[in-house]
């Protein structure tokens, strides 16, 4: 796997190109690549511009001194019901031979399985209570409810937080009698009071999501619809406070309780965090989905990605205007100095904060032009996110009989993944705290501070290399506040050591602003999502990208996205290598 992709931070003033791809995240590079590989124009007239200076936006995967695997800081699995993603990691089936797969991208990446470990020996610890993760099935196979230190609703109780969500989804989808009558043979209960299946393709859902009504007469919000709630709204209303503060805790992820789109929350919840769920990733590290398309792009003379460059604006009142349509003005960032690109078409792979960013006062984002554009932009929320990869000199968690997955607390850490140990060195990784939303402010006051952590030689790491890290270590206060954390969450029964290394991400940091996005409630989705794809009718300027999709935080979602305005605007065919059953969305 080639993750030497060569980028130009230089520049090329007055260039005049066809299509000026800005952002070289996973939109972008997808853009460009079904662009030039479908012969649609010539590498030398498609051109991706990105101001930082690497490839892949919130991928990044890293592998730390003393260890040979890959950590990850950002988005770091997919799921195999994804098949844009899916196949250009693992090629398509061959139609003359069901068990062969043949490769779309020249780069051979090698999916693996994302360990998600023994639900018998991960940790819940919550409100200084520690138990297993199969606790409640433990107890449900005994006939009893499992005791724990929330006051749940006497119908909540001994429902595991994946349990409760499926019933409420459940109870609110059945109380809607037309989705009752139309979908009712999908939804369905189990043999005990804590089991729901929704057999709902996503044809389906996007069918239910606008049409929704939430049925439930002592409510204050009976006979809205359930696009218009936010979700912290309905799970108060359905399961009171005490029920939202259990699952906003156990459910290990604040960003799944805050107050989104209730309708946009249904199926992402039943369908990415419910049990069966199969996760992968890439043995080369997940960023390599990023590099795989950008060197399949670079094969083609004239290709470049002009990295370290930023846009600062782009008009339409230019010299050029008889062959170009429109002039973007970049800062290169090496030399602080400004340069010119002509180009007939404009595709924003970017996410909300880094379209804030650009120039507000053009024409296009000018809110008294295009105050359309300026609401549908506002659309999703920037759902913060950090994480701090940290290397141990031996895997400890060992000793509690964890190999892999993830532990759960309502401390301000919320998470951490157990991500390997290097079979030679025996030194180990841990992502050590996987922090969003409302803990965001606890770590902030942490990771502002001035006196960064001191790496520690290690087996197989010198401190010449290690010190190459320096520049992403976390702050001193930040690792000894997680150290008391983790130690709280593992209990006595293990001695954690200190850590050698660390690598600290925060995604709320320009130009991204965020980890991941959510959808407001009251926006009409149906209809925000093909809009953004081509905001004016008459420019021909296109926003794709993760945060104005219906796969928020996932690849798959910026994938979903591109090829829809590929299709709809450049007049590309459906890709050969994928379905003609798979239902790319609004």
């Amino acid at each position: 796997m080639n993750k030497n992709t060569p980028l130009n931070p230089g520049m090329n003033p007055d260039l005049k190109i066809e299509v000026a791809v800005i952002g070289a995240g996973t939109s972008g590079l997808y853009t460009a690549y079904r662009l030039i590989a479908d012969e649609k124009y010539k590498a030398s007239d498609v051109q991706i511009f990105d101001m930082n200076d690497r490839l892949g936006g919130r991928l990044e995967s890293v592998i730390m001194p003393g260890m040979n695997f890959w950590g990850e800081l950002g988005g770091m699995r997919y799921l195999t019901s994804q098949q844009i993603v899916t196949t250009l990691i693992e090629g398509y089936t061959d139609p003359d031979d069901p068990n062969k797969k043949i490769p779309v991208l020249k780069d051979i990446m090698t999916p693996v399985p994302f360990p998600m470990g023994e639900s018998t020996k991960l940790l819940m610890y919550l409100r200084k209570e520690r138990f297993k993760q199969d606790a409640w099935d433990v107890a449900q196979g005994e006939g009893k409810k499992l005791p724990t230190r929330y006051y749940l609703n006497e119908n909540d109780l001994g429902f595991s937080s994946d349990q409760l969500f499926n019933k409420i989804i459940y109870d609110v989808l059945m109380a809607d009698p037309w989705v009752a009558e139309k979908y009712g043979k999908l939804i369905k209960r189990g043999k005990t009071i804590y089991d729901y299946s929704f057999e709902l393709t996503s044809v389906d859902w996007d069918d239910i999501k606008p049409k929704l009504v939430y049925n439930f007469p002592n409510s204050p919000y009976d006979g809205r619809k359930v696009n218009d709630l936010g979700f912290w709204n309905l799970i108060k209303d359905q399961v009171s406070q005490e029920g939202y503060e259990f699952l906003a805790n156990a459910g290990g992820y604040y960003s799944n309780t805050i107050n989104w789109n209730s309708a946009e929350a249904f199926p992402y919840m039943v369908g990415d965090f419910s049990a069966g769920t199969i996760y992968k990733t890439i043995e080369e590290g997940y960023d390599s989905i990023a590099y795989a398309l950008a060197n399949s792009y670079m094969e083609h003379e004239g290709a470049c990605i002009w990295s370290e460059n930023k846009l600062i604006t782009f008009r339409k009142d230019h010299n050029l205007g008889a062959s170009h349509k429109y002039e973007l003005i970049f800062l290169n960032l090496k030399t602080n100095k400004e340069w010119k690109v002509y180009t007939n078409k404009i595709v924003l792979g970017m996410p909300r904060k880094s379209l804030e960013l650009l120039d507000q006062n053009n024409f296009f984002f000018n809110i008294n032009e295009n105050s359309t554009l300026n609401y549908n932009i506002r659309s999703v929320i920037m759902e913060p996110a950090f994480k701090i990869l940290m290397g141990f000199p031996y895997p400890w968690w060992n000793e509690l009989g964890i190999d892999s997955g993830h532990s759960i607390t309502d401390l301000p850490m919320r998470q951490c993944y157990y991500f390997g140990t290097d079979p030679h060195t025996d030194n180990s990784m841990l992502l050590g705290s996987y922090g969003d939303m409302e803990t965001e402010t606890f770590w902030k006051a942490l990771s502002d501070d001035k006196v960064l952590f001191e790496v520690k030689a290690a087996k197989s790491a010198s401190l010449k290399e290690l010190h190459e890290l320096d520049d992403v270590q976390a702050t001193k206060l930040m690792v000894g506040e997680l150290m008391n954390q983790l130690r709280e969450l593992h209990g006595d029964k293990v001695t954690i050591p200190e850590p050698y290394v660390t690598y600290f991400r925060d995604w709320t940091d320009d130009p991204f602003g965020a980890g991941y996005h959510a959808w407001k409630a009251g926006y009409s989705v149906k209809d925000v999502m093909p809009y953004m794809r081509k905001p004016v009718v008459d420019e021909e300027i296109h926003i794709i990208g993760e945060a104005y999709s219906d796969q928020q935080g996932w690849v798959e979602g910026a994938f979903c996205e591109a090829e829809k305005m590929l299709q709809s605007y450049f007049g590309l065919d459906r890709p050969y290598w994928l379905s003609k059953d798979y239902y790319l969305g609004w």
